[in-house]
């Protein structure tokens, strides 16, 4: 029987950095699986690969500044190529919600995050498109920017495979065998490879590997998103703008080789798939353009596609070994921010799955046994995530784990 001290399935982003940061502590006898031909195929690959680290949810914004060194100054040798073109991002809002933007943007100077309060004159200066009588104002992050996901993936399993791990394709798990509570085995359609850990990156199909395994479901629910790349009626030089958010009508748009990419920001629930578009949410992507960036209202559709993000319950990630499957970890719930957060993400990993513990965050947050704590309710896990900020806020964030 084939042997591995880590089976690792998935190899989309969660995936490759699990496998990255083993091999870097130390651990090389590690096997990446993956269902479909190439690596990446489904979330990971559909992203809208922008690098942002202000969001919606306050563990996710830890990941996402402890990451950022790594994206700005990788390790020699892990890409030719930048990771990160560092054009911004600009939010604009109306009303309430600009009092709520520049309320999180002041929050989020506090913790390192380099942001610009804007008139509505300044942020239409940044970005032509935008409309004067839809936006009161907005902030602008001069340190966000897109990321290269190609570079990013395959930095990750290429440094991975030289230290001695091992990738493959089209080789999808089918059961995985558990002995005295403990992973033993997990079958695929090439043969069984003993292993004494099974990381479960299986993003959208987390929960159905879970239950090879005998493991309790956990509250993750698949979410399809759209992008939409257009060109423009009228031809504009685009390339320099940021990535620009339209915090009171939900949509976003950033320049796209010379083409614009936008997406409605949809967020429909539905089973793991591999997601393909609906004319409707193509529509509405095109539609919001037209009305609020007239200047850069569709000519034509040159590609769309839909991808499924996997969001937790409390929105935070999971991460750690399952509270009833020993050598069964979670690596899933990013939200949509798996690459983005990526080598926080996969560092922490790596070392509670070593160690069993973490010193970058309360490990309590990300566990999945948070949501089986007797009755534990989502009102006081949120509780409990903003004491976490508020502690992490008052002793600053100078620490860095790339």
């Amino acid at each position: 029987m084939e042997k591995a001290e880590v089976v690792v399935i998935g190899a989309g982003i969660a995936g490759a950095t699990m496998a990255y940061h083993l091999t870097r502590s130390g651990c090389s006898d590690v096997l990446v699986l993956e269902r479909e031909e190439s690596p990446g195929y489904h979330a990971t690959g559909r992203s809208a690969a922008v690098f942002t680290r202000l969001t919606d949810d306050d563990v996710f914004v830890r990941l996402s500044v402890l990451s950022a060194p790594f994206f700005q100054s990788p390790p020699e040798g892990f890409s030719e190529v930048p990771l990160l073109r560092p054009n911004g991002t600009l939010m604009v809002a109306q009303g309430p919600r600009l009092k709520l933007l520049r309320a999180a943007a002041a929050l989020a100077r506090r913790v390192r995050i380099e942001s610009n309060v804007l008139s509505s004159d300044e942020a239409v200066e940044k970005v032509p498109a935008l409309q004067r009588r839809f936006l009161d104002g907005g902030v602008f992050f001069p340190a966000d920017g897109l990321l290269d996901v190609h570079a990013i993936l395959w930095g990750y399993l290429g440094a991975a495979r030289r230290a001695g791990a091992r990738l493959r394709v089209k080789s999808e798990v089918t059961a995985i065998r558990v002995e005295g509570g403990r992973v033993a085995a997990v079958e695929t359609r090439d043969g069984p490879v003993q292993c004494r850990w099974v990381v479960n990156a299986a993003g959208a199909w987390a929960n159905r590997v879970a239950a090879m395994a005998g493991a309790r479901p956990l509250p993750l629910t698949p979410c399809r998103r759209h992008i939409v790349v257009v060109r423009p009626a009228t031809p504009l030089a685009v390339d320099d703008w940021p990535l620009t958010t339209d915090q009171s009508r939900n949509f976003y748009f950033r320049p796209e080789s010379g083409a614009i990419l936008v997406s409605p920001m949809d967020q429909d629930p539905m089973e793991p798939c591999d997601a393909s578009t609906d004319d409707l949410r193509v529509a509405q992507a095109a539609d919001l353009l037209t009305r609020f960036a007239p200047a850069i209202a569709p000519g034509r559709i040159v590609n769309k596609w839909a991808g499924l993000r996997t969001i937790a319950a409390d929105r935070a990630p999971v991460v750690g070994e399952d509270p009833a499957v020993k050598g069964f970890f979670w690596l899933a719930g990013q939200a949509g921010h798996g690459i983005n957060t990526s080598p926080a993400m996969g560092r922490i990993a790596a070392e509670i799955l070593l160690k069993g513990t973490t010193t970058a965050l309360d490990p309590a947050l990300i566990h999945p046994a948070r949501f089986f704590r007797g009755r534990l309710s989502l009102g006081r896990i949120a509780a409990r995530r903003v004491w976490f900020l508020a502690r992490w806020l008052a002793r600053g964030s100078s620490d860095s784990l790339v």
